[in-house]
């Protein structure tokens, strides 16, 4: 496996759409060894998620995964998921506030309203169907991994440009109050 660069804000593959995966594609040796490579770059990296295009590969794959995440500790666990094709059904008009940074634009964070229950349908890295519906954080997370394989990263949804901090002026500033809903938001999207 090859830890690769991840491309940052500003360069033109990150504004690209990228293109479906063929069934013969998705099988072949060179797409199963570069989703190896997306997801041993995404956890070097501590992100949640990483898409193709941040790693300059303009094809509809990206890898999610959240543990002990560092960066997320708020975030429930989700476990590997590697989603080629993704397409998301909004369920519903409801939002939530949620704080996002991405891999891509480092060391920056803002606030993004985020579909609060959505519908997601894929392939697997094998080429089995997803057909599954997510709520909350979740969802916010697979939100934001789609956006990339369409030529949009998190700040082009920032509605008000005054929630945008460095890391440390969110953990200094922000993150309390952000911490408060967050509460809220696990227990109506990710409690049993």
């Amino acid at each position: 496996m090859t830890i690769r660069k991840i491309a940052q804000i500003g360069h033109p593959v990150l504004r690209e759409v990228a293109r479906e995966v063929t069934p013969d594609e998705l099988a072949s040796p060179a797409i199963q060894t570069f989703i190896d490579d997306l997801i041993e770059t995404m956890r070097d990296a501590n992100g949640a998620g990483l898409a193709a295009t941040q790693v300059y590969e303009t094809i509809q794959i990206c890898a999610i995964e959240v543990g002990d995440n560092p960066r997320y500790p708020y975030k429930p666990k989700i476990p590997l998921t590697i989603l080629v094709n993704p397409k998301i059904e909004h369920l519903t008009d409801e939002t939530f506030d949620n704080y996002e940074g991405c891999l891509s634009v480092p060391n920056l964070r803002g606030m993004v309203k985020r579909t609060a229950r959505i519908r997601l349908t894929a392939l697997d890295r094998h080429g089995a169907p997803i057909d599954a519906e997510f709520a909350g954080f979740t969802a916010g997370t697979i939100q934001h991994e789609v956006d990339h394989l369409f030529g949009k990263i998190f700040v082009d949804r920032v509605t008000d440009p005054t929630t945008f901090a460095t890391w440390a002026e969110f953990d200094r500033h922000h993150k309390p109050k952000f911490l408060e809903s967050v509460g809220a938001i696990v227990d109506k999207y990710h409690r049993a």
